[in-house]
């Protein structure tokens, strides 16, 4: 690295973008992620709509709690 850089002919927010939606990755425990690979097995279904309706379902079951 530089001791220095120049900024001088730098734009501010040249790359924000406003409405942006980001998908972060997720990184599960390899436990956690042979169980939801065996539900998607047998669902025939994809690792991330199992993952969403697990977490859809818990977010029911954490409202009704609150």
């Amino acid at each position: 690295m530089k001791k220095e850089y120049d900024f001088s002919d730098a734009e501010r927010g040249k790359f924000y973008r406003e409405n942006i939606k980001i998908n972060l990755p997720i990184y599960l425990d390899s436990e956690n992620q042979e169980f939801i690979k065996s539900i998607a097995s047998r669902k025939k279904s994809d690792l991330s709509k199992v993952v969403n309706d697990l977490i859809r379902n818990n977010i029911r079951i954490a409202k009704v709690l609150k």
